[in-house]
């Protein structure tokens, strides 16, 4: 009897869970969405390329919500047993509430494997693979982007100027000024030109110009009546190079572990020039915060233990989600504070631990339990 009342118990948090993070996941994916719209008005990205690039970053809104909105349905269940008077079968039943605070620790450790599994493996490779799609994609809407008498900055270190344009893809008047490294640049100017697609590539047909070579120590023109200039070299301006947040946890690690003692070539490009506050902060994130996990589910289970002073019943519930959202709080922004300081980052990793062992501590007293209670 007690395990079919238990499978009820955790089939209904389970599915407000479901229903809230689908929901909530969605809400938030929407929003970000219309943020990424500048991936097509301004970086000249299809809707192919802005379509999949926002599917990417659905696990990673997941796993940001997936702490609050467990939270949410543990206490959303329990208070509605409460109202419900169903949790009064819990306790005929002989359940202590002591075991239905046991059950619903253990419950939790689902939810920690589930949030490891997003921040360790998932997400990182989600969001490096996102990354990477913006970075091989083309430039599908450059011909849109192109606006008379305004410069154009979609490519990375690339400047166009252009007097008349009309859809049709006719140029007249073309100023381009390409960065060729800090101590040099080219500067083409023509009188007219055309946008060409070949093969997926755009190009530029340039007619009647010039182009000037210019450096440090001299500047070398040349004149043309007919060439082309491939825009297909240049890369987006949109960001392209891999955050730390992207890094494989497995190189994460080794980065972190060989910080400026690069092992191979292989992590070479990944390590440098990465901080090391930023590498434990994200280790940090991925490692240790889904451990906040189970004093949430803790602190929601309190619900079951009633104050002894009547007063304080009206606020009590509003206490213990007050308590949680501020648990929540502090585990997201817990990682700020970790930094190069020995000391300090392992009394803020070994936080969640303590907060388990005397929280759970607290409840065992209120309970009037022994530790060997099941």
């Amino acid at each position: 009897m007690n395990k079919l009342i238990y499978r009820k118990l955790s089939l209904d948090i389970l599915s407000f869970f479901i229903v809230a993070s689908v929901s909530l996941t969605l809400i938030v994916w929407v929003i970000q969405a219309v943020n990424f719209l500048d991936i097509v008005s301004e970086d000249g990205h299809s809707l192919k390329v802005y379509f999949n690039y926002t599917i990417l970053n659905l696990p990673r809104i997941f796993s940001r919500i997936l702490i609050f909105v467990l939270f949410i349905s543990i206490f959303y269940v329990i208070n509605k047993y409460e109202e419900n008077n169903e949790i009064l079968v819990f306790w005929t039943n002989g359940i202590k509430k002591i075991s239905f605070i046991n059950f619903l620790f253990k419950f939790s450790f689902f939810f920690v494997i589930l949030q490891l599994i997003l921040n360790i493996l998932i997400v990182p490779y989600t969001q490096n693979l996102s990354r990477t799609y913006i970075k091989n994609s083309n430039m599908d809407f450059l011909p849109t982007l192109i606006s008379e008498k305004k410069f154009i900055n979609v490519f990375e270190k690339l400047t166009i100027f252009i007097e008349k344009y009309n859809h049709s893809g006719i140029i007249e008047k073309i100023f381009i000024h390409e960065e060729i490294n800090e101590n040099s640049s080219k500067i083409i100017i023509s009188e007219k030109a055309k946008i060409i697609k070949l093969d997926n590539k755009y190009k530029i047909k340039l007619l009647n110009g010039n182009i000037a070579n210019i450096n440090e120590k001299n500047i070398y023109n040349m004149n043309f009546k007919e060439t082309e200039y491939d825009l297909s070299e240049f890369t987006t301006k949109t960001i392209t190079h891999t955050k730390v947040q992207e890094i494989n946890s497995l190189q994460l690690l080794k980065c972190f572990s060989n910080h400026n003692l690069y092992i191979n070539d292989e992590f070479k490009h990944i390590c440098v020039d990465r901080k090391i506050k930023s590498l434990s902060q994200e280790i940090f994130k991925r490692f240790v915060v889904p451990l906040y996990i189970f004093i949430l589910s803790l602190v929601s289970s309190t619900l079951v233990i009633k104050p002894k002073k009547k007063k304080f019943i009206k606020y009590y519930k509003y206490m213990i989600f007050l308590f949680g959202f501020f648990i929540i709080t502090i585990s997201q922004i817990s990682f700020k504070f970790i930094s190069h300081l020995k000391n300090l980052d392992l009394i803020i990793i070994s936080i969640p631990v303590l907060l388990v062992f005397f929280y759970y501590f607290f409840l065992i007293l209120k309970t009037k339990s022994k530790f060997k209670t099941s």
